[in-house]
């Protein structure tokens, strides 16, 4: 089947420039864009916009502007419209089943993440089992810095021995491959305590040179059969003691794409959005990408 990607609008800027994340994306990876939007006809209070025919062709205007919009910049890709007859979070969870990834705008910088991000978009990230990159319109202080195309992609690796990062991993190294750029692979690490150390533990961190180069040397591991595997992405790893937000907050800031991994489910199987993934959405400057894993 044809890969495709699902972009949410309802015609702010946000969604816009989410629209155009998601197109350039597309046209990057020869994939087909779909635009969605959720409608339900609900009487309001202003008689002009109480009858259903004159909404659902509001509606449908935002599907036809933000089509108009990305063929503009992308004369040859193969653009879908769709008007989702339900409410936006269980219309978007339900398209991202179908789709290799869902693009939501982000609204900018706020004072409380369900603000920033939006409620939606906050409560699709924790229903869906898909990635969902979130995009926000570009600050006029980004106007200088690469914030798509070539810019390096950047990846937490939060445990190295933890097969479940797979998911993240292959998002990273797939919308590499498809930029021809490079992807950094970051980890934070912190110092265990005393209770957690054996006599082996000890004899491999002199081995290696001390805890940050065993450390270093487990992370070039972890990618080695990921180079392999994208012979032509060139990987950077970068191991850092202290906070994962912190670190990958630091190295994102030249980065086209912030690639984070989240438990699908939490404790009692309630699905939640993990702290490193707040501290991204909240304040990385480029789109950021979470992917759900077991």
């Amino acid at each position: 089947m044809p890969r495709t990607i699902t972009v949410g609008i309802d015609g702010t800027d946000h969604s816009l420039a989410a629209a155009d994340w998601a197109a350039a994306e597309a046209a990057r990876r020869g994939a087909a864009l779909r635009l969605v939007h959720a409608w339900v006809w609900r009487p309001l209070d202003v008689p002009i916009a109480t009858d259903a025919d004159v909404q659902r062709k509001w509606a449908q205007d935002v599907l036809t502007e933000g089509e108009h919009r990305v063929k503009a910049a992308h004369p040859e890709l193969e653009v879908g419209t769709r008007l989702l007859p339900d409410d936006p979070m269980p219309a978007l969870v339900t398209e991202a089943v179908e789709a290799d990834m869902l693009v939501l705008g982000s609204r900018g910088h706020g004072t409380l993440v369900g603000h920033l991000i939006g409620s939606t978009a906050l409560r699709v990230l924790r229903a869906t089992t898909a990635p969902v990159v979130l995009v926000r319109r570009p600050r006029p202080r980004d106007a200088g810095r690469v914030v798509d195309g070539a810019g390096e992609v950047v990846v937490g690796v939060p445990d190295v021995t933890d097969g479940s990062v797979a998911p993240a991993l292959e998002f990273a190294f797939e919308a590499a491959a498809a930029r021809g750029a490079r992807v950094r692979a970051v980890q934070a690490w912190t110092i265990p305590p005393a209770f957690a150390w054996s006599a082996g533990s000890y004899y491999l961190a002199a081995e290696a040179g001390g805890l940050e180069e065993l450390q270093r040397q487990r992370l070039a591991d972890a990618m080695r059969p990921w180079r392999e595997r994208y012979p032509r992405v060139e990987v950077t790893e970068h191991v850092e003691l202290g906070s994962a937000a912190e670190a990958l907050l630091s190295q994102s800031e030249s980065a086209s794409l912030l690639v984070i991994g989240r438990h699908a489910t939490g404790g009692h199987g309630v699905r939640r959005v993990g702290s490193v993934a707040h501290a991204a959405l909240h304040h990385a400057p480029c789109p950021v990408a979470v992917v759900p894993h077991a």
